[in-house]
């Protein structure tokens, strides 16, 4: 038998899906669309591995509808159109009988592409289901976006995958002819970084690998048999996400040599420019911040350079920004501020703007007393005068802690001068 394990086990109903309990669930967001049949156009946002190309399969067989494919690799605006024509004839009247088309990996569709679906969507000739391991808000276009929802799939557990490979050790028609025992799950679960296809192709390698039935899984046997590449960059597995990380570690940690390098390292694996901009642009408002509010302007004037430009010359503006980032001194403080802002809210609720900072448009509303007794600051000296702007519940509630550097020091002055019995600056 050719077919891949990942293939021999995959579900085919919402009762043998694994985890997503959010989407899926007795409760889930998804349920009751599927059991119904009644399925929105939607974006399933997920690291690789999860199952967006199984979960899309199983709502279009619950729901008794046709179901066509297409890979964004692979596809252009004709294959598009052909897809459309075809679900035109083979669809119903009726919303609920529409052909479901599937589009994996639709980040990678140009907007021309995009565009070549509007219509389609719109009129509901299809109902479109889409895969994608990019935030969808960057890379979907917003007319497109507007017309789906986007549910997000969770990456797996632990106990998730190791429910897997038992799964396929006591399912699958070849295993199940095997005595196989998992002592271990370690190994198997870092070489396949949390890809629930990748650690099935890596166990079915590991198990082809014996001339005996009686075969037992340990943390060592996997190491010894299973060839690792570690210098291959993988766009879409776990090297994506381990490079980047270590891009962006380098840069927090000011070390533009380490930045240059992991930089380079995506580049060569041709990474999107646009996903390396982008994480530049939160790299320099988490963690540089006010300590140079030049690098924000830099990592977003790189975004709008690097889009227009393209490769090969984009490397050269991307090292520059990755450099300039790294060595600008650093500060968290205004991202660990909204944190502590939005645990706040959802501790205290929402509590009621006081009423001399209420806007009066009316005169109902001035009688009511909204805006009465708020202080005008620049009509005091240095354009300042204290009052209360935060709710009375959280009065005198400090959320923004300067770091220490040369512009949040001048900073804390000023605070310190205003605020400074008040707030503790």
């Amino acid at each position: 038998m050719n077919q891949p394990l990942a293939e021999r086990i995959r579900p085919n109903s919402l009762e043998e899906y694994l985890s997503q309990h959010h989407l899926i669930g007795s409760q889930g967001s998804l349920t009751q669309h599927i059991k119904r049949g009644v399925i929105p156009s939607l974006i399933l946002w997920g690291p690789p591995g999860v199952g967006k190309t199984t979960l899309a399969n199983i709502i279009a067989t619950t729901s008794n509808r046709p179901f066509y494919t297409l890979s964004a690799i692979n596809s252009g605006v004709k294959e598009v159109r052909e897809v459309i024509d075809k679900a035109k004839q083979s669809g119903g009247l009726f919303t609920s009988k529409n052909p479901i088309l599937f589009i994996d990996e639709i980040h990678r569709f140009s907007k021309s592409q995009q565009d070549s679906l509007l219509g389609a969507v719109e009129k509901g000739w299809v109902t479109l289901v889409g895969a994608t391991t990019e935030n969808p808000s960057f890379e979907v276009i917003p007319a497109l976006l507007s017309r789906c929802q986007v549910y997000t799939l969770n990456p797996f557990s632990k106990e998730d995958l190791e429910n897997l490979l038992k799964r396929a050790i006591t399912n699958d028609t070849i295993l199940k002819t095997k005595n196989i025992t998992l002592k271990e799950t370690e190994a198997l679960l870092r070489l396949s970084g949390g890809d629930a296809r990748k650690l099935l192709n890596i166990f079915e390698l590991l198990i082809n690998s014996f001339d005996t039935d009686l075969i037992e899984i340990t943390n060592d046997i996997v190491l010894q048999r299973v060839q690792q590449n570690t210098v291959r960059y993988d766009k879409t597995g776990e090297q994506h996400y381990d490079i980047i990380s270590a891009f962006i570690k380098s840069v927090r940690g000011s070390d533009p040599n380490a930045a240059v390098y992991w930089l380079a390292r995506m580049i060569e694996g041709g990474e999107d420019i646009k996903f390396l901009a982008r994480r530049m642009i939160i790299l320099a408002s988490e963690d540089i911040g006010n300590a140079n509010p030049t690098a924000l302007i830099l990592a977003n004037n790189t975004f709008q350079a690097v889009t227009t430009v393209g490769y090969p010359e984009a490397r050269i503006i991307l090292s520059q920004c990755a450099v300039y980032l790294a060595t600008s001194p650093k500060s968290n403080s205004s991202y660990m501020a909204i944190n502590k802002a939005q645990q706040l809210v959802k501790q205290t609720g929402d509590l009621s703007v006081p009423l001399h900072i209420r806007n009066a448009p009316t005169k109902l509303m001035k009688e009511l007393g909204y805006g009465q007794d708020y202080k005008y600051s620049h009509d005091y000296e240095n354009n300042f005068v204290a009052q209360e702007f935060l709710p009375k519940e959280i009065e005198n509630t400090k959320l923004y802690e300067p770091s220490n550097n040369q512009r949040e020091n001048a900073f804390r002055a000023f605070l310190k001068r205003l605020w400074g019995r008040k707030y503790n600056y």
